[in-house]
Formats: C-alpha cells, sequence, structure tokens
C-alpha cells in the first residue's frame, strides 16, 4: 500500500499492515505455515446434513433503513406510577430492615373477642364529655368557694392520635 495525502484512512492501514509483518518472530511465522489436518468424522457429518434451500437463513441488517429491530423487554426502564414505586420501596425497606416488636404490633389485626376486651377497657377510660367537664369545674369552683379542699382532680383518660402519642413518647409521659 502506498500512501497518497488525501487518504489519511490508507497512510494508518498501510502503517498497521507493515508493523504487524515485521514485529512477527521466526516461531510465530513458522505457525502461521502450518496448517491443521481435517478430523476425519468432520467431513462425514457435514455430508449427512444437508441444509433445505427452502429454509435458508438470511442475515439482517439492523442499520439505518435496514430491519426492524426486535422487541425488547423494556419494564426495568418504564416511569412507573407513584404508588406502584411506593409500595415496592417499602416492601424491599422491610425485607432490609428489622422493624421493633413495639412498633410491629400494629401491622396484624387482633381477633373479634380480644378486640371486644380492649374496646370494653377503653370505654372505662373514655375522655370526658364537655357536659361532665362542665359540672366537674363547677363543682371544684364551688369547693374553692366554700373554702374546702378541692377533691375532683381532672380523671385519667386514653391517649389518642398518631402525633399525639408520639410526642408523649419523645417526653417519656407515656411508653409503648
Amino acid at each position: 500500500l502506498k500512501p497518497t495525502a488525501g487518504h489519511p484512512k490508507f497512510i494508518a492501514v498501510g502503517v498497521a499492515l507493515n508493523c504487524g509483518v515485521e514485529s512477527m518472530g521466526k516461531a510465530a511465522k513458522a505457525k502461521a505455515g502450518k496448517k491443521v489436518p481435517n478430523a476425519p468424522l468432520a467431513d462425514k457429518q457435514k455430508q449427512r446434513t444437508q441444509k433445505n434451500p427452502f429454509f435458508e437463513k438470511t442475515p439482517r441488517s439492523f442499520r439505518l433503513g435496514g430491519d426492524i429491530q426486535p422487541k425488547r423487554d423494556l419494564t426495568r426502564f418504564v416511569r412507573w406510577p407513584k404508588f406502584v414505586r411506593l409500595q415496592r420501596m417499602k416492601k424491599i425497606m422491610l425485607l432490609r430492615l428489622k422493624v421493633p416488636p413495639a412498633i410491629n404490633q400494629f401491622n396484624s389485626t387482633i381477633d373479634k373477642n380480644q378486640a371486644a376486651t380492649l374496646l370494653r377497657l377503653l370505654k372505662k377510660y373514655q375522655p370526658e364529655t364537655r357536659e361532665a367537664k362542665k359540672a366537674r369545674l363547677a363543682e371544684m369552683a364551688q369547693q374553692k368557694k366554700d373554702g374546702q379542699e378541692v377533691k375532683t382532680k381532672k380523671p385519667q383518660v386514653i391517649k389518642y392520635g398518631l402525633n399525639h402519642v408520639t410526642t408523649l413518647i419523645e417526653n417519656k409521659e407515656a411508653k409503648l
């Protein structure tokens, strides 16, 4: 190959070919010249399996203007809706994290008998109504007015609500 000024590709190829031949040693040239004989059974197998000309395999070209690209599984690259992403992330997080038993108890529901006993207990500690509170405060005011000892105290009630319970636990006024 003679390099020309107008074709830089030819220059690079010519140099690469020349370098490849010169760098080969005598042993490499000798090995390249030797030809390995064919296996004796390979010829018989080729003769037995004749290809049907009706079902010839033609190579496909997927370049521009060529064949249509094969369908690929693109589910990994789909932008899923937010609720799908959230439930998948939650599942992975629950697999990876150890949830404390005090919190994990709320993941499963209780049976009907336990629910009935719990509701009976909660009814005893139900928050007082507006009328009851008004009566209690009036009684306290009357006792104070008469100069007696104030006997009525605030009744114990169930505290409820996620944020309220959380602040009570943080302030160490309650514990799970």
